[in-house]
C-alpha cells in the first residue's frame, strides 16, 4: 500500500478512487491532483513509480489542508461558532440541525433514536 498525507491508500483501485480515502480530498479534487502531477488517473495505484507517488505526495502537501489539520480547523470553526453563541453555534451545541432542516419530523440521525414520551397517544386522541 502506497502512504499519502499519513494514509495507505489502496493498490488495487484507480488513483483517482485511491486519493479519495485521504480525508479532505473528494472526487474532484482527486482528478485535479491527478491532472497537476501528471498522473493518469485511471492507472492502479500498484503500477505507479516512486516518482510519480512523490509527486502526488508533494502536490497534496503543498496544496492542499488534509487529514488532521482540516479535522483541528474545522472543530475550531465550530468551537467558534458555539462560543460567540450564533444562532449555528447554538444548533451545534444543542446537536440539531444546522443548514435550516425541518425537525418535526426526520433529523434521527442529528436528534438519535426517538425517545418516546408517556401519554402522548392519548393527549392527542383528545384534540
Amino acid at each position: 500500500m502506497a502512504r499519502i498525507a499519513g494514509v495507505d491508500i489502496p493498490n488495487n483501485k484507480r488513483v483517482d478512487v485511491s486519493l479519495r480515502y485521504i480525508y479532505g480530498i473528494g472526487p474532484s479534487n482527486a482528478v485535479v491532483i491527478c491532472r497537476q502531477t501528471r498522473v493518469d488517473p485511471t492507472t492502479k495505484v500498484r503500477d505507479l513509480t516512486e516518482e510519480e507517488l512523490s509527486r502526488l505526495r508533494e502536490v497534496i502537501d503543498r496544496s492542499y489542508v488534509v487529514e488532521g489539520d482540516l479535522r483541528r480547523e474545522i472543530n475550531g470553526n465550530v468551537r467558534r461558532l458555539i462560543e460567540i453563541g450564533c444562532y449555528r453555534g447554538v444548533r451545534h451545541r444543542r446537536g440539531l440541525p444546522v443548514h435550516g432542516q425541518r425537525t418535526r419530523t426526520n433529523a434521527r440521525t442529528k436528534r438519535g433514536a426517538r425517545k418516546t414520551v408517556a401519554g402522548r397517544r392519548r393527549a392527542a386522541a383528545k384534540k
